[in-house]
């Protein structure tokens, strides 16, 4: 099943977002999904990537019915999220080349040929 997102409607701090779901034979469903505006504040989620995340939950479940955002889910991609950008953090530490004692040398040219100028 395809989940089409079609609009949103925003009363007070609820942000109701509108999705198509297209089956087989292209039938489509009209579905939609509620997420707290201040909840998504508290847990640090872009109002960006609201209607995806909206989208991803309508598909991680059996079946196609109206649903709400809540703050359990918010909550665990806040962890998942945290603990991808740690290990980004870890592996571009990780990388790092070690300082070396002659930084700077390469566009200052060698001692020998500044000294017969």
């Amino acid at each position: 099943m395809e989940f089409v997102l079609v609009g949103f409607k925003q009363l007070d701090a609820i942000r109701q977002y509108s999705f198509d779901a297209v089956g087989q034979g292209r039938s489509r469903q009209h579905v939609t999904i509620e997420a707290d505006l201040s909840l998504i504040r508290k847990y640090g989620i872009p109002l960006q990537e609201l209607p995806l995340l909206c989208r991803h939950l309508l598909e991680s479940r059996a079946t196609v019915e109206s649903a709400v955002f809540a703050e359990s889910d918010m909550e665990q991609y806040a962890k998942t999220r945290s603990a991808e950008l740690q290990a980004s953090m870890e592996k571009r530490r990780s990388h790092r080349p070690p300082v070396s004692n002659r930084i700077g040398q390469a566009w200052r040219g060698s001692p020998r040929t500044q000294d017969k100028e």
